[in-house]
Formats: structure tokens, C-alpha cells, sequence
């Protein structure tokens, strides 16, 4: 059984009510009693939706899906450490986005809601308009002026309407907000549908490490979209006996724009313009619900630098990976920290999204 639990009042909603917040005002998360039970999945799916027994999606016709698989778990050795890299840049759009849009646009479609608002920084944007596209539902999509021209025309490419906004992520948040009084939020931050697509990525490396979990999990921060996925996944696995304790979840930020380590460290940033501009958030609406989950896992935030990003994107382009610079803050983590047991690198979005950047950081 599923509801959608208000964070703020705690009030509860069946799941199948098409809403995107409360009625105070609070965005919802997803309660449910569920069993995990990897024994009795479909063996000939292989992919996401192999999971569909523990998404609250219902109905299989309503799913929208381009055949989304396991995406590699490739053991490699970076800045001379042995770590396991999940090539997430590697789904149809391009972003580990891919994970949420295909269950949040699916159910969408099984609430029979034609027209979708979502606000992005570009890639949560691009992998949206791609699924609305498969389900032919009509998409409005706020992103940033300032966005890589690649997320940009993938956008206009699935036949979205581009809205672009003057200024930093947060105008673009203050635009959707208005957009959203009369259109339902298809959003990947608000809207809870998303993190049960995005934990799907633990499920994955579950599976893939013979029904284990690594000691440590990289991911770059900035919405919390990943981090929540994971979390979650987490709860339900200790839940169902597969696990009986958390990994270390390493929460990477850049510099430039490091809200945990001001909400858990007390530590003040100078917020500024980053490399790193899928995780530049400097007021994400789960700030708070982030903190939580850091502090019950024994989870830490740490901070790299535009220079350590540049210095990792360069190193792991080397090695054959060729992946967007916010995916390279994640990489540059390795580096600054001890590492004990196995880890998994989570590499969030591609390279040919950024390819214009790229070709400047290699050229300065």
C-alpha cells in the first residue's frame, strides 16, 4: 500500500490523486509498507522496469519507457583507487534523469494528465521532454538562459515548449511556481514519483554485486534527487532483510554553491558560478529532508573546487569515460578523501551535453 505523506503537516493522499504538493503548501513523499522480494522478479526483463512490483505505478500500459537496461558497473582505477563507476550518463537522454522522468512521466499518464510545467537546470529538463514526447503529453519546459546549448536543444528537439529565464536557478524555481497554479508540476524535485525511479539505481547495483551494496556511494548533489532515490531503496532493503546497515552515502558539492555543508557544517559559502552547474542549487526546496538523511546514515558532505573538477574531467576523459563536469565533482571526491572497502561512483550525465565547455577547458 502507498500514500503521498505531506512533509510539513503529515496529512496523506491516496497515491492515485493528481497533485504535486499538499494543501498547506508542503511537497509529499511516498509512504509505503512494501516487502522487497527479488525472487519473485520478472527474469526476462532485464532493466528498470524489472521493478515495476515495487513502483507505484499500476497499470503496465500506462508505462512510458525506450527499453531502459542495466546501465554498466565498471571496476576501474582512478587518481590510484580502485572504485566501481555506474555509467548513468549512458540512458537515452543522456542523465541518470532518465530514472525518475520514465516512472514520473508514467504515472502521469496513468492519472490521464495531458499537459506537464517542469523547471531544470538542463538535464532533468531534456530527459522530461523526452518521455512526455514518447507519451504525447505536452510539456512546458523552464531552464536557465545561461544552460549548455546542448540540454538546450535536446529540449526543443522532443517538441517542448522552451521557456528560458533570466537569471540563476532560483528565478527559474520563482517562474515554475506561477506556471504551476494552473498546470500540473511534472516536478523532479517537488514531485515524489520521481525517487521511484531514480532508486531504482541502488536496486541496480544490488543486483550487479550479487545482492550486496558497496561501503561507500559517490554522488554529486544538488536537488537531492539521487540522494532521496537512494535513501529510499535503502529503507526498503533493510526493511525486506536484505541489508542491515547503511553505505556511506559521500554527498559531493562544489564549492561555489555548498548549502549541506552550511545546513550540517556551519561552514559559510561564497555563492559564485561552478563547472558544476547541475548540482549549482543554492535553495533546494528538500534542503532540509537532505540533512535528515545524511545525519541517520552517518553520511557526509564534502566540497571540491572548479579546478579539481577541471582536473578530474580531464583525468577520467582519459580513461575513456567522457562525461559532463558536474558528473566530474563526483570523480574528484576520490581524491580528497580516504576510502576503506568497496565504492561505487555514480557518473550522473554526458559529456555531449557539455561539449562546448569542454572544448574551452581543454583549451585554457
Amino acid at each position: 500500500m502507498y500514500r503521498l505523506k505531506c512533509y510539513s503537516c503529515g496529512k496523506e493522499y491516496d497515491i492515485n490523486e493528481p497533485l504535486w504538493k499538499c494543501e498547506c503548501g508542503g511537497f509529499f513523499n511516498i509512504v509505503s509498507d512494501i516487502t522487497l522480494d527479488f525472487n519473485a522478479l520478472d527474469k526476462n526483463v532485464f532493466g528498470l522496469w524489472r521493478y515495476q512490483r515495487f513502483i507505484p505505478v499500476f497499470s503496465r500500459e500506462s508505462i512510458v519507457s525506450f527499453g531502459e537496461c542495466f546501465t554498466p558497473l565498471v571496476k576501474e582505477a582512478v587518481w590510484g583507487k580502485d572504485v566501481f563507476l555506474k555509467l548513468d550518463y549512458l540512458f537515452p537522454s543522456g542523465s541518470y534523469k532518465d530514472r525518475g522522468s520514465t516512472v514520473l512521466i508514467s504515472k502521469v499518464k496513468e492519472c490521464g494528465i495531458d499537459k506537464i510545467v517542469e523547471d531544470s537546470s538542463g538535464n532533468a529538463g531534456a530527459s522530461v521532454a523526452m518521455y512526455a514526447a514518447k507519451a504525447k503529453i505536452e510539456a512546458d519546459i523552464y531552464i536557465p538562459a545561461s544552460t549548455s546549448k546542448g540540454k538546450l536543444v535536446q529540449v526543443r528537439a522532443f517538441g517542448a515548449n522552451l521557456r528560458l529565464i533570466d537569471g540563476d536557478r532560483q528565478k527559474t524555481s520563482e517562474a515554475i511556481l506561477h506556471a504551476a497554479e494552473s498546470t500540473y508540476y511534472a516536478s523532479h524535485v517537488y514531485n515524489p514519483f520521481f525517487f521511484e525511479g531514480t532508486k531504482t539505481f541502488i536496486f541496480e547495483i544490488f543486483e550487479q554485486l550479487e545482492n550486496n551494496l558497496p561501503d561507500n556511494i559517490i554522488i554529486p548533489v544538488g536537488n537531492g534527487t539521487l540522494l532521496i532515490g537512494t535513501y529510499i531503496a535503502c529503507k526498503q532493503l533493510m526493511g525486506s532483510g536484505y541489508i542491515d546497515k547503511f553505505p556511506r552515502f559521500i554527498c559531493v558539492q562544489s564549492e561555489n554553491c555548498a548549502p549541506l555543508t552550511e545546513l550540517l557544517y556551519n561552514e559559510r559559502t561564497t555563492y559564485s558560478d561552478t563547472l558544476a552547474e547541475g548540482i549549482a542549487i543554492k535553495n533546494p526546496l528538500r534542503l532540509n529532508q537532505m540533512g535528515e538523511i545524511i545525519k541517520e546514515t552517518g553520511g557526509e558532505v564534502i566540497t571540491v573546487s572548479d579546478q579539481e573538477i577541471r582536473d578530474s574531467l580531464i583525468e577520467i576523459m582519459k580513461l575513456g569515460y567522457y562525461i559532463e563536469p558536474t558528473s566530474a565533482a563526483a570523480i574528484a571526491a576520490i581524491n580528497k578523501i580516504e576510502l576503506t572497502g568497496s565504492t561505487v561512483v555514480e557518473l550522473t550525465g554526458s559529456g555531449l551535453k557539455a561539449n562546448e565547455k569542454i572544448f574551452h577547458l581543454l583549451h585554457d
